[in-house]
């Protein structure tokens, strides 16, 4: 992040924190979203794309969850 104020002035969230909680969220959102895809592909019956979308869902769940054992860890920092 740039500017010429510290965002955690702003925020009072230091920035790698804050950017350790919006990977999170956006792992999370993604996982979310994939599963929209996933049905629509299905009711399409294109097995290639839903396993796309599969796959995908699966990384972004891998990341929240390492992404949570990580905030986990340093709630107290």
């Amino acid at each position: 992040m740039t500017s010429s104020k510290e965002s955690s002035d702003v925020t009072g969230t230091k920035d790698k924190n804050y950017n350790l909680l919006w990977f999170t969220e956006t792992c999370l959102n993604n996982a979310l979203r994939m599963e929209t895809y996933i049905q629509d592909a299905d009711r399409e019956k294109d097995t290639e794309l839903a396993e796309l979308f599969r796959k995908a869902q699966a990384d972004s769940r891998k990341g929240a969850e390492l992404g949570k054992q990580l905030l986990r860890s340093r709630l107290g920092d």
